[in-house]
């Protein structure tokens, strides 16, 4: 498992983990982490986090994500002529070319492929770009927003139409098959959504699907809103592998807390997206007139035929004018994105975050049968601390602290799973010894 905690100036937290979860010898995930370090960075490109997944036998899947997350940083940075959205959806889509490229030479990686989910944030507000089923979320006011569309079987479907609760509840369809992603193809579509402006307070998740196929968007939405990003990060990891945990869970939980970052303080100038990045061109034909008018009155006047000079001079004149207006007819070029203009369609969801009992009790049946796990397999736990902690977490449920309760369960469980992974640690298999609660 790899865990990185920094702070970026004061004004943003932020923690990530990648975990190989309960069921898988090797983790197909990737993510990265990209902070500006100076004022020019943070206006110009931003803070970026990348959160990728692959697929693919043997070493493919990890081979295809780990270029995800280390190329598209560096592509992002390269295009620096385009718009910072436009250079993010350009960074995708050259990894894809580098990734195919990689899949289509060597035969150890065929067909090997990965999910894509990025955010940037800028002085203007966040943008996100991403192919497949990793998602980002956006958590506001203890509303929490899915600003990414999965491309999946069962999401397009849904979108078209075409499919009902009943066959969607039935689970004929199944949920693992997209539609997108990096490597298959040459050509992949990429979708960029935004922006969305950044308030104090604001806490964005990005996350691989071994996190939401075991953990649901009303759970999501507490934690988010309730614990601080290494917290809310490890709970929501324990909470997949408590499940099961059958596939790689890399999570990302991002966290504006100063006001120097946000959209309102900035004020910055608006990101202008579809400008032309092409030389301006003359029309052959008034090209070629100006010339043979400006060559006949030179001519004119060498010949001393002063008058016909003059009507030439005229000539070139209108033409010059003429040249002139059709530059300034050209048809504006591009958009500037606002309150007006937006990219995407996102958010694609919205789920209320606010802290519950039923929320809490959820939590103490989790707690409970941990203990009857452990005392089960007969595993060393210091069974005081345990304990406190799964008592405060009840006192202060029953005082209505609901977010001092979530802490408390919070840290039973945490403790439970750290010695859980202490315990693998000393274990050659994975399969016979995972908590499926």
């Amino acid at each position: 498992m790899v865990e990185e905690t920094r702070g970026c100036a004061e004004c943003l937290h932020y923690h990530a983990v990648s975990d190989v979860g309960m069921r898988r010898a090797n983790n197909q995930d990737a993510y990265s982490v990209a902070l500006s370090d100076d004022l020019d960075g943070w206006e110009s490109r931003g803070h970026l986090f990348l959160v990728a997944d692959g697929m693919g036998a043997h070493v493919a899947g990890e081979k295809a994500s780990k270029m995800a997350a280390d190329g598209i940083p560096l592509h992002y940075q390269k295009f620096h002529e385009e718009s910072a959205p436009e250079a993010l959806r350009r960074a995708i889509m050259q990894a894809n070319t580098e990734i195919h490229r990689m899949g289509q030479e060597n035969v150890e990686f065929h067909n090997m492929g990965t999910t894509a989910s990025a955010l940037i944030l800028l002085p203007q507000g966040g943008f996100v770009a991403h192919a497949g089923d990793s998602r980002v979320y956006r958590l506001r006011d203890e509303s929490l927003e899915q600003l990414t569309f999965d491309h999946s079987l069962v999401w397009e479907l849904r979108a078209q139409g075409q499919l009902s609760q009943d066959l969607e509840a039935s689970g004929a369809i199944p949920k693992n098959v997209i539609t997108r992603s990096l490597g298959p193809s040459p050509n992949v579509q990429v979708d960029v959504e935004g922006p969305f402006p950044l308030e104090v307070g604001d806490t964005f998740l990005l996350c691989s699907d071994g996190l939401t196929a075991r953990v649901e968007d009303a759970e999501i939405g507490p934690i988010l809103a309730n614990l601080p990003p290494q917290e809310a990060t490890q709970l929501l990891v324990d909470l997949a592998n408590l499940r099961g945990g059958p596939d790689n869970i890399t999570v990302i939980v991002t966290k504006v807390v100063d006001d120097a970052i946000t959209t309102r303080a900035n004020a910055a100038k608006p990101i202008r997206v579809g400008e032309a990045k092409v030389p301006l061109k003359i029309d052959l034909g008034v090209g070629i007139l100006f010339v043979l008018c400006l060559l006949t009155t030179l001519a004119l006047f060498a010949l001393q035929q002063s008058i016909g000079g003059m009507i030439m001079i005229s000539a070139t004149v209108i033409v010059t004018i003429f040249a002139a207006m059709k530059i300034l007819a050209r048809p504006e070029m591009g958009k500037t994105l606002g309150e007006q203009y937006r990219l995407g369609k996102g958010p694609y969801s919205r789920t209320d975050g606010k802290i519950s009992v039923e929320f809490l009790d959820m939590l103490e049946t989790i707690v409970r049968e941990l203990r009857q796990v452990i005392e089960d397999r007969q595993w060393y736990i210091q069974w005081e601390i345990f304990d406190t902690h799964h008592t405060n977490a009840v006192t202060l449920k029953q005082e209505k602290r609901f977010s001092d309760s979530l802490g408390s369960y919070w840290q039973a469980i945490a403790m439970v799973m750290q010695e859980w992974r202490t315990y693998m640690r000393k274990r050659e298999s994975v399969g016979d010894h995972h908590i499926d609660l």
